[in-house]
């Protein structure tokens, strides 16, 4: 790991550093501020409401918060013949600030997720990709997937880009 960023898990002390990440991506992507004084209480609620089946990273760059990502686990209905039910993850709100992307720090926080998925046995990791992303997944060893099914939207309602489904 470079010297220069550290990857660690986030706790519920962290929750004002990842409403801040999340206010700073949606920003970014909407190209100006956006007026919410309310985000973060919101923000603050869901953590407590997620935190349970949800694992958050950060990464840190010289000690300040650049980046996040989480992975929400699912646990499997449990089998008759299997003492322990399998886990599966999905890797959702991957977030690195703009001056700190193709340094290293993603590939770590990719590491990261998927070296506590490997140690806990997940069966699989998944993820919805921007296309943009999809060749930094397929480096961190994710490839196509052909066995899952989706249901869109029904029609008439409002309609999200495939892109937004992590945002």
């Amino acid at each position: 790991m470079n010297d220069a960023f550290d990857v660690r898990l986030a706790g519920p002390e962290d929750t004002q550093l990842l409403a801040g990440l999340r206010r700073t991506w949606v920003e970014e992507m909407a190209t100006e501020a956006i007026e919410d004084p309310g985000f973060e209480e919101r923000f603050d609620e869901w953590m407590l409401k997620e935190h349970e089946q949800r694992v958050t990273w950060l990464g840190y760059v010289a000690g300040e918060a650049a980046g996040m990502v989480n992975m929400l686990v699912f646990t499997r209905m449990p089998k008759p013949g299997q003492e322990r039910s399998s886990r599966w993850g999905y890797l959702a709100n991957f977030y690195v600030r703009r001056e700190h992307r193709n340094s290293g720090l993603g590939t770590a926080m990719l590491a990261a997720l998927t070296d506590h998925a490997d140690d806990e046995g997940f069966v699989r990791v998944v993820l919805s990709p921007s296309d943009r992303s999809i060749p930094f997944y397929e480096r961190g060893g994710f490839r196509e997937a052909y066995d899952l099914m989706i249901r869109p939207q029904p029609t008439g309602r409002t309609q999200r880009r495939h892109s937004d489904w992590d945002s």
